[in-house]
């Protein structure tokens, strides 16, 4: 099973959900040891990888791993809200630990 290279933070410092997508991926990176990789606006590495509408239409931001073999997973395209309808860290953290686990030794 391969492991994980490096997160993958695909995002725009402009954009509504950055400092929620960034946060997260800081935080999973520090406490993983694990690289963190930030590129801006990089819409082709999304449509390569990522999450889109029925229409084909990819979004920003959206968090990857890269693993050791070279393939990429998805590991949060769209955040997970809580019962009340707004950002919840907590559920966005276990919902990426239980991808990254997958590939953890």
């Amino acid at each position: 099973m391969a492991g994980v290279r490096k997160l993958v933070l695909v995002t725009e410092q402009s954009h509504d959900l950055h400092k929620h997508f960034s946060g997260l991926a800081e935080r999973l990176s520090k406490e993983l040891n694990i690289p963190l990789e930030y590129r801006w606006g990089d819409y082709v590495y999304v449509t390569q990888h990522g999450d889109s509408d029925e229409l084909g239409i990819t979004w920003l931001p959206q968090l990857f791993a890269e693993l050791d073999e070279g393939t990429v997973v998805k590991v949060l395209t769209q955040p997970n809200l809580s019962d009340s309808g707004y950002l919840d860290e907590e559920r966005d953290y276990k919902a990426s630990m239980e991808v990254l686990k997958k590939y953890l030794g």
